[in-house]
Parts: structure tokens; sequence; C-alpha cells
């Protein structure tokens, strides 16, 4: 369904230039989910912002259900791909009632039936035709982040790019929403990538991962490997180690991996 081929990123120039992203490859087959796991800078996001079109500056391949990609997206592109971001207080409207924001893409898209697609869609999410009319501030973070979903949903998408989807929720409503789209990509068949840096989070909702430091991969692995702590390579250990929680003499021994390394 997804594959990416020595994807690059680079910002700015000259003494500001930053490689974002370097060479990253790999391929997610239909109905599966695939994670980008690694700490905050390692380019996980950026490579979904390429693959989503937020970022057309990019050079490589990116091909989406038999479909080699270009930086620029067209419409029916966004049939087929649609993304849900991190934080649920910046990516809604906070003018804009639920109703409005849902539809905006059905209204973008020319597509027949709103009332009924919308009813079905805030049902499928958990909310209901109560939460309709009302506006961001309203919702909780969990309501809003299930509004987000439905927002991606409503096109009846093949493919969602989950972009640290629950990381700015409570715990308790975090796992709630992972439910959630573990029970939605079973119902429609989706394929997801899941950018993450918490391990159990990628351990409870992939099939393959792909661990990214400053840019690269520096492996990939089922996550049967994972569970079994069966990692080659050490800045994937040493991920494992800093996901038990905070312990002073292991992390006296972190190393500094530098890009492919």
């Amino acid at each position: 369904m997804i594959e990416v081929e020595k994807l690059n990123v680079v910002f700015g120039e000259g003494e500001d230039r930053v490689h974002a992203v370097r060479d990253v490859s790999f391929r997610v087959p239909e109905g599966t989910t695939f994670g980008l796991v690694g700490e905050s800078g390692s380019g996980k996001s950026t490579v979904l912002r390429a693959m989503s079109g937020l970022n057309p500056t990019w050079t490589g391949r990116i091909s989406v259900a038999g479909r080699t990609l270009g930086p620029k997206r067209d419409k029916a592109f966004y049939k087929t791909v649609q993304m849900v971001f991190q934080d649920p207080y910046g990516s809604l409207h906070p003018r804009h009632t639920v109703d409005r924001i849902l539809m905006e893409p059905l209204s973008i898209h020319r597509l027949d039936d709103p009332e009924t697609r919308i009813d079905r869609v805030l049902r499928e999410v958990g909310l209901g035709p109560d939460f309709r009319f009302r506006y961001p501030h309203q919702l909780s973070g969990g309501q809003r982040q299930r509004v987000a979903v439905a927002r991606a949903l409503i096109l009846e998408p093949k493919i969602l790019l989950l972009d640290e989807p629950t990381s700015a929720l409570d715990v308790s409503v975090q796992a709630e929403v992972l439910n959630l789209l573990q029970r939605l990509k079973k119902l429609h068949g989706l394929t997801y990538i899941l950018v993450s840096h918490d391990l159990s989070v990628v351990g409870h909702m992939c099939d393959d991962l792909a661990v990214m430091n400053r840019g690269a991969v520096v492996e990939e692995l089922s996550v049967e490997r994972l569970r079994s702590h069966a990692p080659e390579h050490p800045y994937t250990r040493q991920l494992m180690v800093a996901s038990l929680g905070y312990d002073r003499a292991a992390v006296d021994k972190f190393e500094d991996f530098g890009p492919g390394n």
C-alpha cells in the first residue's frame, strides 16, 4: 500500500542547513500498522509531512496504492490519505462547530448526503449526534481527538497518517483513543502509519516499525522482536531502557548516536 524509497528532506541553506530526513526507506502492506519510532527531533513527523503533501520540499520516491507521488497533491490523493495530528487543541478551528469541521471536507470534495455521513462518522468515533453543534472549547481533549479522527475518516480514506495521536492526552484517555483506532482499522480495513516516541503504544498498535535517529532509520524490526526485547541496534536497546522509566545509572551509560551509527 505504501512504499518510501530514499526519502530526503533538507531545510535551510549554508550554516542553517538541516538534513532532517536521510535516505529513509520502508514498505507498508495493506491493512497493517507501521510505526516510526524515535526521540523528539529524529525526523518522524517530517516523514509524515512529506507523505501528506504538507512539506513539498523532498527528494526520493513515495508511492501510495501503486501511484508514485510528486511534491503536490490533488484532491484524489486526500480521498485516499488523511492525517490525524498530535495536538487536539490546535488542529480544530476554535470558532467552527463540529458540524462545520466535518462539513468542510465534504463540501470540498462535493460528496452527497452530508447529513448521513456526519451522523455515521460521529457514531463510529463514539460521540453521536449530541456533539454535532458543539464548539471545540466545549469538548475534552479526548473528545476533540475523536472529532479529528472523524474528520479524517469522513472522506472514507484507505490510509491514516497518525502523528503521535495520543501524546497530548491523559493516560486513561490515551487507551480509549488507541482502542478506537484499532476498532476503526478493522471496521474499514485501513492502513496506518503511526509516529510515536512511546514504545508501549507502538507495541500495542503496530505490526512492524522503523527506529529513527537524527533523520535516519537505524533499524527496522517486527513488533514481536520488540516485545521479546531482541533489537539489534544499540540505539533501539537504549530507547527500550528509557521507556522503562527514569534510571540515573542507566542514563549515565547512554551513548550519543550520530547519523548512520
